[in-house]
């Protein structure tokens, strides 16, 4: 941008310098010629410096109305060509947080149902080992107690307290069974009951981070955005009322020193 003012002036001050010499060196040739013709008329004299100055202040004048208008042709092109660049960043970033999102999004759904397969599968092999564990004691306690009443059965000179000694010791056993049952049945319980809990709380914890991230990232690339368009409108605007002043205070000034030197 400072390349571009700074072109922009030393052109036209090139060209202006060339168009005053010009039309200077022309009016000061006529001026000569028609003071060797007319040396006796001093008033006609005073009318060819006038027509000199009125000649140059007219090319001055017109030549800094095409200077204007040119840069105000280039102030339009810079200020589109920006419009333009800012539209395509502001395109861009708005992809870019598209596909981040999408992605984030798919990841977390992907993690979610892994997490979900590993927690069903460790529930089921849980309750299948509880089950063979639970089917295998009462299997062994079936046995014991079934193998101790055929051997108090056996025994022919038993009494009637030996009889009932062996009906205590089965409905004991029984007992033992059904306490056995009862404390798998609540260690499973609880097993399933932490693992469910441990999988929610993983996935509320999963889906947290994930829209937390997800805000952040929106929020930075939309200040960013609104940054990178600030400054840039900022910038441009700036540069060319630059060059339009400098452009008007030349104009002033070489008018000024045609007119009074």
């Amino acid at each position: 941008m400072r390349s571009l003012e700074t072109a922009i002036i030393v052109e036209y001050c090139q060209t202006l310098k060339a168009i005053v010499f010009t039309a200077f060196e022309k009016s000061v040739v006529n001026a000569s010629r028609n003071s060797v013709l007319n040396s006796s008329n001093s008033s006609s004299s005073s009318s060819i410096v006038v027509v000199v100055v009125g000649e140059v202040v007219v090319v001055v004048v017109v030549s800094s109305r095409v200077v204007v208008v040119v840069v105000v042709v280039v102030v339009v092109v810079v200020v589109v060509v920006v419009v333009v660049v800012v539209v395509v960043v502001v395109v861009v970033a708005i992809v870019v947080v598209v596909v981040v999102v999408v992605v984030v999004v798919v990841v977390v759904v992907v993690v979610v149902a892994v997490v979900v397969e590993v927690v069903v599968v460790v529930v089921v092999v849980v309750v299948v080992v509880v089950v063979v564990v639970v089917v295998l004691v009462v299997v062994v306690v079936d046995s014991s107690s079934s193998s101790s009443s055929s051997s108090s059965s056996s025994s022919s000179s038993s009494s009637s307290s030996s009889s009932s000694s062996s009906s205590s010791s089965s409905s004991s056993s029984s007992s033992s069974i059904e306490v056995v049952v009862i404390v798998v049945v609540v260690v499973v319980v609880v097993v399933v009951v932490v693992v469910v809990v441990v999988v929610v709380v993983v996935v509320v914890v999963v889906v947290v981070v994930v829209v937390v991230v997800v805000v952040v990232v929106v929020v930075v690339v939309v200040v960013v955005v609104v940054v990178v368009v600030v400054v840039e409108v900022v910038v441009v605007v700036v540069a060319e009322v630059k060059v339009v002043v400098v452009e008007v205070v030349v104009v002033v000034v070489v008018v000024v020193v045609v007119v009074f030197f």
